[in-house]
């Protein structure tokens, strides 16, 4: 099993709500997506808000979550926004 809080922004409360979703490793994290992988977190979590969501897209590519683009930003912004 990967270490899945080695990626930036995952610390381990996420890493143990990825785990408890079916996501235990770095590859999984990836194939799955940052959308998918918060999909599965408030269904166990409903405080998940965007910036987990932010959180997971900058551990897939690799950085802070503040420096993700603005339109990476936005676009997750809009998904996230569908289900408020």
């Amino acid at each position: 099993m990967d270490d899945l809080s080695m990626l930036p922004n995952i610390g381990k409360i996420v890493e143990q709500q990825l785990n408890e979703v079916g996501v235990e490793t770095v590859k999984q994290l990836i194939e799955l997506g940052s959308k998918q992988a918060w999909l599965r977190i408030k269904g166990i979590d409903d405080s998940a808000c965007i910036n987990r969501l932010y959180g997971l897209e900058g551990a897939i590519q690799g950085i802070r979550w503040h420096n993700l683009s603005e339109e990476v930003k936005s676009e997750l912004k809009e998904f996230y926004n569908t289900f408020k």
